[in-house]
């Protein structure tokens, strides 16, 4: 965690302040109200969630930390940092009146998006997979299948369409949350959750029962992950560019081939399912040949696998949320 904030402080030593006739959009509404106000998803681990006292953590936490020090170092005065906590409904409309100025978490970056907010750079990317209780071997085919999503999220749009190509009638059960569809699964209401791998991946090992999990290792989308603020706020948009680039660019190759370990070990980790039954290994599967990146960058990941080495060692990220 620390290590995010050492590496932001390389950028803050090369932009002097600005002026304050300078500033403006963000930035000037900042240093009025002398605070910068960090929209946040709650059951969203490792990139976003609530530790044991009650306060938001995650990569996506610290990274808004250190481009609120950045914002500091750029007005010249002291802000205070104040999290209000948003849905995956909700989040962008909150952007957009005002009532956040930057949204923290796991966000997609999309071009119809793009007509609403801004984006900085990526922070790392991931795609859409399924999560099902180990115990129900259901592996791949959600034939007369409940799904549970998120609402409002590109999972749910490429969830609906990765079924209807597939031509696989299952249920999908809209949920306000990734801890309500945590839930949900274990009670049963639904048979699997289908979200972003790397926070299906957070909230197995945050359970408390990670063997008690099945994750499917294929992806059915590209999920590009980035911050997202107001447009045309290009000077804001500026200061969380300089602390993802700088971020990324600070983690050593020897700690690359640590954390792709890292990564492989994690989810090697988690519970596979049992050899299907006759039935089920000829049933028709609702996923696609998996997608594969023809260039992988590991930059992104590198610096979201770093945290998890980190805050595993530490302690900081609990056992359970």
């Amino acid at each position: 965690m620390r290590s995010i904030l050492a590496c932001f402080l390389v950028v803050t030593c090369l932009a002097a302040p600005l002026a304050a006739e300078e500033l403006t959009g963000t930035l000037q509404q900042i240093q009025k109200s002398g605070k910068i106000r960090v929209g946040y998803r709650a059951s969203l681990p490792p990139l976003s969630f609530l530790n044991k006292e009650g306060a938001p953590v995650g990569y996506s936490i610290d990274l808004c930390k250190a481009i609120a020090e950045a914002a500091k170092q750029e007005i010249g005065s002291d802000i205070s940092v104040e999290y209000v906590p948003v849905t995956s409904a909700n989040r962008f409309d909150a952007l957009m009146d005002n009532r956040i100025d930057i949204l923290c978490g796991a966000t997609t970056k999309t071009i119809s998006r793009g007509e609403k907010v801004d984006f900085t750079q990526l922070t790392f990317v991931t795609g859409g997979s399924f999560m099902s209780l180990k115990k129900t071997r259901i592996m791949n085919n959600f034939e007369g299948k409940k799904i549970g999503v998120s609402k409002g999220t590109t999972t749910e749009e490429n969830l609906k369409r990765l079924l209807k190509e597939a031509g696989t009638k299952a249920e999908v059960v809209l949920l306000d949350s990734s801890a309500e569809a945590l839930e949900a699964l274990n009670k049963e209401d639904i048979d699997a959750i289908a979200g972003d791998q790397v926070v299906l991946i957070g909230l197995a090992l945050t359970s408390g029962n990670p063997g008690n999990y099945t994750i499917l290792p294929d992806l059915f989308s590209y999920e590009p992950f980035a911050l997202a603020v107001r447009r045309n706020d290009a000077d804001f948009r500026l200061v969380g560019d300089r602390v993802i680039a700088v971020t990324a660019r600070s983690t050593a190759s020897v700690v690359v081939s640590i954390a792709r370990a890292v990564n492989a070990a994690a989810t090697t980790t988690l519970p596979t399912s049992a050899p299907p039954s006759a039935a089920a290994a000829t049933a028709p599967c609702v996923l696609p040949p998996p997608y594969r990146r023809e260039k992988p960058s590991p930059k992104a990941e590198t610096s979201l696998l770093n945290w998890l080495i980190s805050g595993y060692e530490s302690g900081e990220i609990p056992a359970s949320i």
